[in-house]
C-alpha cells in the first residue's frame, strides 16, 4: 500500500488537472484536422488513394483427383465388389495479393506459391471488376510469377530503384491478408539483402517490420512516393501464428529481371559461371590481407567453364560483379543466377592484394532430358533433366524439370524443380540409372527433395 501526504495528494490532483487539458486540446485538434498549429496534419492518405487501384486481390481454383481407397487396387477385392467409379473431384481455393506492373499490356506479377498448380486464376480489382488471368510465366526459385490480364481500365504502378532503399526508409505494404480484402500497413525498412533463410533458392530479400500477414503474399511495399521497391513475399511467425513485425519482400531490381526473363520465355534460363563459392570471413580476410570482409571467394574453378576461360583462380576474392558490390556469397549467386545465357559479367577481383578486372561469358548448363513417358506410364506428363548441382558444379542430380497439367505426373503430385533422391529404396545418380530402376515395375516408391523437405510418392 501507498502513503500519501496531503501535499502529494494536491500535487495529484494539479497533474489530473493538466492531463484532463491535454486531453481537451486534443480533441479539439482532433475536430479539425486539417491543421495542427497552423500546419498541415502528415497523412499517407493521398499517396495510399494513388496506389491501391494497382494492388489486386489473386484467388484461385485447382482440381484435386482424390485417392481411392488401396483396398481397390488389390485383385482380390475387385472380383467382389467390381470396378469402382472415379470419385469426384475436389475444388479449393487460395487467396493472395498481387500488383499491377504494366496497365498498357495488363501485367501482374505475384508469388508462385500464390498460384502454383491453379488450374484458374481470378484477379479481383480495388473497384470490383474480376478478371480471368493467364499465366505467362513463373519461377519458383526466387517465387515469382506473371499473369496477363484483359489492359481495360488499369493502373499500375512505377518500379523503384531498390538498390537506393536504406535502413530506416518508411514504406507501406498493401495486400490482402486473412482474405479480409485489401489493407494497408506502414513500417520502415528493417534491413537489406536477407538471404540464407531457406525461403527460397534465390534469396535478397528487404526486411521491414510492416505488418505482412497470410494472404499478403504478392502485394505491394511502397516507398512514400507511391513506387514499387519490393513484392511482400514471406513473414517469420514463430509456431505458425501471424506478423511479428519481421516480413520479407523480393526488390523491385530482382523482380525487374526476373519479368524479364518470364515475358521472354516463360520462365528463367539460368546460365553457370562454373565456380564454388564460400564467403569472406575476417578470418580470410586477414589471410588474404584484405581490409574489408566483404565479397565472395572462389574456393574451386571448374574445368572447361565460363569461370575458367575468363580467368578466374581459386584464391581470388570477388568484390563486385557489373559494379554491384558483392556483401557475400550468396550475393554473388543471386546476381549470377539473373543473368541470361550469353550475358557478359564484369567482375572486379583481388589477387594476392591487386584489384583486377575479369569478363566471363555466361554458360549453358550442360543437361540432358528424357520423357517421362519414355520411362514409366505412370511417369506420363513429367520432363526429367539431369543437372548439375548450382552449389556444386561437379556433382549432377535428377530433377523433375517441368510437369504437363492433368497428366499423371501431375495427379501423381510431382513437381517442376523435385529431386529424384531413390527409385523403390535404390538411389538415382542418373538419367540412365533412372531408367533401369522403372522398367518393369509394377509400383513406384519415389524418395524426392522438394525445397528443403524429403518427401515419398508412391505411384501403382
Amino acid at each position: 500500500m501507498y502513503k500519501t501526504s496531503l501535499p502529494g495528494r494536491s500535487l495529484l490532483g494539479r497533474s489530473l488537472l493538466g492531463l484532463l487539458l491535454v486531453l481537451w486540446v486534443q480533441s479539439v485538434s482532433a475536430a479539425l484536422p486539417e491543421q495542427v498549429n497552423g500546419q498541415p496534419v502528415p497523412t499517407l492518405a493521398p499517396m495510399v488513394k494513388q496506389v491501391t487501384p494497382a494492388v489486386v486481390n489473386i484467388s484461385t481454383r485447382s482440381q484435386i483427383r482424390l485417392q481411392q481407397n488401396p483396398l481397390f487396387n488389390d485383385p482380390f477385392f475387385r472380383h467382389f465388389f467390381g470396378q469402382q467409379p472415379q470419385r469426384p473431384q475436389n475444388r479449393t481455393q487460395s487467396l493472395g495479393s498481387g500488383v499491377v506492373i504494366d496497365a498498357q499490356k495488363g501485367l501482374v506479377i505475384t508469388n508462385h506459391h500464390v498460384i502454383d498448380r491453379a488450374d484458374e486464376i481470378t484477379v479481383t480489382l480495388r473497384d470490383g471488376r474480376e478478371l480471368q488471368a493467364t499465366l505467362l510465366g513463373s519461377d519458383p526459385e526466387a517465387d515469382v510469377a506473371l499473369l496477363e490480364v484483359p489492359a481495360v481500365g488499369l493502373s499500375d504502378l512505377p518500379l523503384a530503384n531498390s538498390d537506393s532503399l536504406q535502413v530506416g526508409d518508411f514504406v507501406v505494404a498493401i495486400g490482402n491478408p486473412f482474405g479480409l480484402g485489401q489493407t494497408v500497413t506502414s513500417g520502415i525498412v528493417s534491413a537489406m539483402g536477407r538471404s540464407g533463410l531457406g525461403i527460397e533458392g534465390y534469396e535478397d530479400f528487404i526486411q521491414t517490420d510492416a505488418s505482412i500477414n497470410p494472404g499478403n503474399s504478392g502485394g505491394a511495399l511502397v516507398n512514400l512516393r507511391g513506387e514499387l521497391v519490393g513484392m511482400n513475399t514471406a513473414i517469420l511467425a514463430p509456431g505458425g501464428g501471424g506478423n511479428v513485425g519481421i516480413g520479407f519482400a523480393i526488390p523491385s531490381n530482382m523482380l525487374k529481371q526476373i519479368v524479364d526473363h518470364l515475358q521472354t520465355h516463360g520462365e528463367v534460363r539460368r546460365g553457370v559461371l562454373g565456380v564454388v563459392t564460400q564467403d569472406l570471413t575476417p578470418d580470410l580476410a586477414q589471410a588474404f590481407g584484405i581490409k574489408s570482409n566483404r565479397g565472395a571467394v572462389i574456393a574451386r574453378v571448374f574445368p572447361d567453364s565460363a569461370a575458367e576461360k575468363a580467368g578466374l583462380q581459386a584464391g581470388d576474392v570477388v568484390i563486385a560483379i557489373n559494379d554491384h558490390k558483392l556483401r557475400n556469397s550468396a550475393d554473388m549467386r543471386n546476381r549470377i543466377g539473373l543473368l541470361r545465357i550469353g550475358d557478359r559479367v564484369e567482375m572486379t577481383v583481388l589477387r594476392e592484394g591487386k584489384q583486377r578486372k575479369l569478363t566471363a561469358v555466361i554458360a549453358e548448363p550442360k543437361l540432358t532430358s528424357v520423357a517421362g513417358e519414355k520411362l514409366h506410364p505412370k511417369l506420363a506428363g513429367a520432363q526429367f533433366a539431369q543437372v548439375n548441382s548450382s552449389t556444386h558444379p561437379s556433382q549432377s542430380h535428377v530433377v523433375v524439370a517441368d510437369v504437363t497439367r492433368s497428366s499423371p505426373a501431375w495427379y501423381a503430385r510431382l513437381q517442376k524443380g523435385d529431386v529424384i533422391l531413390s527409385i523403390n529404396r535404390q538411389p538415382v545418380e542418373s538419367l540412365q540409372g533412372l531408367q533401369q530402376l522403372v522398367e518393369n515395375q509394377r509400383q513406384l516408391l519415389i524418395s524426392l527433395q522438394r525445397g528443403d523437405t524429403a518427401l515419398f510418392v508412391l505411384l501403382k
